[in-house]
Order: C-alpha cells, then sequence, then structure tokens
C-alpha cells in the first residue's frame, strides 16, 4: 500500500466520485452495503466503500507493506510503529486507528489495511 494520509492510496485520491471509480476500474466482482451504512465496491483485492452521497470514505486493501513517505512498515510491525509515531492512536473494535497516519487495522487479521478519509476518524472515534 502506498499511502499519502488522507490524500490517496496506491494513486486513487480520497477525492474521487464513485462513478469516476467506476468507470476507471471497471465493474466490482461485489457490491453491497456493510453494517454501518456505507456502500462497497468489492474489487476482490481492494474495497472502497462510499456514503450514499458518493463520498469516498474508506480503502481496503491487503497490504504487507505500508509505504508512507520514504518510510516502509512491514505489516507485522505496523501495531508497534503507530504506537510510537501516533501519540493519538487508539483502538476501537480491536482495530488500531491512527489519526495521524489515517489507517485502521486489525493486528490479528493480517494483511487488510484500511485508510481513512479525514472526514471518517470522527465516526471511529464513536465506535
Amino acid at each position: 500500500m502506498n499511502l499519502v494520509p488522507f490524500v490517496s492510496v496506491d494513486g486513487t485520491p480520497f477525492s474521487i466520485a464513485r462513478e469516476d471509480l467506476l468507470r476507471t476500474r471497471g465493474r466490482p466482482a461485489r457490491t453491497g452495503r456493510n453494517g454501518v451504512g456505507l456502500n462497497e465496491l468489492d474489487y476482490g483485492s481492494v474495497v472502497y466503500r462510499f456514503q450514499d452521497s458518493g463520498r469516498l470514505e474508506e480503502i481496503t486493501l491487503q497490504a504487507p507493506l505500508v509505504i508512507i513517505g520514504q518510510l516502509t512498515v512491514p505489516f507485522h510491525a505496523l501495531a508497534s510503529f503507530v504506537r510510537s509515531e501516533d501519540a493519538d492512536a487508539f483502538e476501537r473494535a480491536e482495530f488500531v486507528v491512527s489519526p495521524r497516519f489515517g489507517l485502521a487495522f486489525d493486528p490479528k487479521e493480517p494483511f487488510w489495511v484500511t485508510a481513512l478519509a479525514a472526514h471518517c476518524l470522527d465516526a471511529w472515534r464513536a465506535i
């Protein structure tokens, strides 16, 4: 995962509209609505979650490595990295959430990492 926190994941910007993503990536393998009311476009290796308004909230993908600028962090070291580098990090529903890096992940579920849009951090805090 090449992450520019709150800006993009692997070159896909958080500002992308649902329709533009569909034009770019094509038809997803699955679509649906998750338990928190977000609309999912599931391409197997990556899942995009949108609000009903079409605003992108989350991008989840398998990330054995997370690249943030010049840093490369292997998944197995991600929890300790976040805890040492983000004083505002917190845990919700077994996920480690990093407001500084804009990501959430369950350390027991390799290698799934969710990149977050800045506007959805409050929703994670409220869980």
